[in-house]
This record gives structure tokens, sequence and C-alpha cells, in this order.
């Protein structure tokens, strides 16, 4: 059974004309008529009634018609909703992102990408690097904002270098300047500093205490163990310093001093990464352009 057929069918049974059937379906009268007889030989019964002049429904035409007119409508109902998808009026997006381009980085992109787009639903996954990594390889995310290096490096991932990011260190502008007052701060002037760290696995952790080591002091934890929101807040209350991305730093508002690091400075590199055998749905590619075109 051929969708053709049954729209021709139903044209047929609509019309109870087989000639104005064929004018209504853009077709040829005796390419209706066939397609229409396979129709019945196919289920071993025939649809129609053929007298001169007046065509009726058979029992079995009469049982057929309903569940014709349903598949058509069905269809025509797909075809909508895929092109809906196709012109981005409906949809998701999966991105994964670290909590600090989370408060950084996205928040523009995201509402020009909705105002654009408002019908597509955003899901937003926060996590470290490598958990977003592990996501991503599983299919969960369709996008994913990662640190390079990757902790594992994955051939099965694509990755494209989306910014450098300068890091800065932040205080409580009542506590003493670090480096002594200087408008800018070596890594080396954060020996003897009481750092506030984030837990383990966040990349900022990993990458400030390298930092440190390679200067050849192990850095000095004031407190340990938080998210983004939680480490600026324990910086805000004068706990200690942080090492900060520059966009976090400049979106967190009064309460916090930010200092430079000197030359050579740390930076991060931030990558948009997708699966390398499965290409991002249409809304994610969308967003994707977005992002590094930002």
């Amino acid at each position: 059974m051929q969708f053709q057929q049954l729209q021709y069918f139903v044209a047929v049974a609509e019309t109870r004309h087989f000639t104005r059937a064929a004018d209504l379906v853009h077709v040829a009268q005796p390419s209706l008529s066939q397609q229409i007889k396979a129709l019945e030989r196919e289920l071993g019964a025939d649809l129609f009634l053929r007298a001169r002049g007046n065509i009726s429904l058979t029992d079995a035409g009469e049982a057929l018609l309903p569940l014709a007119r349903r598949i058509l409508a069905d269809a025509d109902t797909a075809r909508h909703e895929v092109l809906e998808l196709v012109q981005l009026r409906r949809g998701r997006v999966r991105l994964g992102a670290t909590p600090s381009l989370c408060t950084g980085l996205l928040p523009d992109v995201l509402r020009a990408f909705h105002d654009r787009y408002p019908g597509i639903q955003l899901l937003i996954e926060e996590g470290g690097s490598h958990d977003l990594v592990r996501q991503l390889a599983r299919g969960a995310l369709d996008l994913a904002l990662v640190v390079l290096p990757l902790p594992t490096p994955s051939p099965a991932l694509t990755t494209v270098e989306l910014l450098r990011e300068d890091l800065v260190v932040v205080s409580s502008p009542e506590a003493p300047h670090p480096g002594g007052g200087r408008r800018s701060v070596r890594v080396a002037d954060l020996e003897g500093e009481r750092l506030v760290m984030f837990r383990h696995g966040y990349d900022l952790r990993e990458l400030t205490v390298a930092a440190c080591r390679a200067e050849g002091f192990e850095p000095d934890f004031a407190v340990e163990g938080g998210e983004m929101d939680a480490v600026l807040g324990f910086v805000r209350a004068g706990l200690g310093v942080a090492v900060v991305p520059r966009m976090v730093a400049a979106r967190s508002g009064r309460g916090l001093r930010v200092t430079p690091l000197a030359r050579p400075g740390l930076y991060r590199t931030i990558a948009l990464a997708h699966r390398s055998d499965v290409a991002p749905p249409r809304a994610a590619r969308e967003l994707q352009r977005m992002l590094l075109e930002r």
C-alpha cells in the first residue's frame, strides 16, 4: 500500500468521480485509475461500485476511508512538525558548560538566541569539562563548552577553539591588596596568600594549583570545595583571594577588587565540542554558529 494510492482513493471517495479526482490531485485520470486498481488488488477487495455516472463506496471502501483520512492527516502533521524544526520554530538544544561560562559567556549569547528563536527550548547542564565530555560521548548533550586541553583526549569528539580568556585575582576591597598594592600581581605573589579554592574536578582549580607549583610553592587554602558563586561569596566575605576568569569578575558587580595577573599571566582556552560521529541538530548548529560569531 502506497501513500499516493491512499491520496487518490480519498480524492475519488470525496468527489465520487474519477476525472474530477484526477484534477484534484493533479494527475492523469488513467494513472489514477491504475493506482486505485493496484490498491484494490493488494487489499483483495473492490473499494468502489462503478456504475455509469455513479461511483459509490463498497463496504470495504467505507471501512478504509476513515483510516486513510487519518493516515493522510498524520502525514500532514508530521510534515508540519518537521518543517517547524527545520525553520527553527520548535525543538531543543542540550548545551553543557562549566559554571564559570554559564556566569560569564553564556547569558548574552543565550538571550540573543532566545530572542531570535523563542520556540527553541534551551536545556543547560553545568559541570566540569570531564563530566561534560562523558555526557557528550553518551549522547546526553548536543554541544558542550569545555576547557582545553581535555582531561582525557577523545577522538570521538570534535572541538573548535572559541576564545582565550585571561584569569584575574579577585579579593575583598576591605582586605589587604594582593601583591602589596601593585597594579598587577604575579603568580609568585600568591605565595603566602590564603586562597579560596574550587572543588576537586573544577578546571580552574587544576590550572591555579599547577601554576603555583610551577613557581615552586604549594598554595595555601583558606577554604575549598565551592562552585563559582560560593567562591565569589567567600572572597567578598574576606576569607581569601581567588583566581577567576575575567568575564566572571566583570559580571560580579560590587564587593570585589579585581587585579590583573602580570605577563605572561594565566589564561584558559575555551572550545566548543560535539560528537564527531553525529551531526548536531539544526537548532544546535545555529547556536554553535552564534557562539563562534559572538
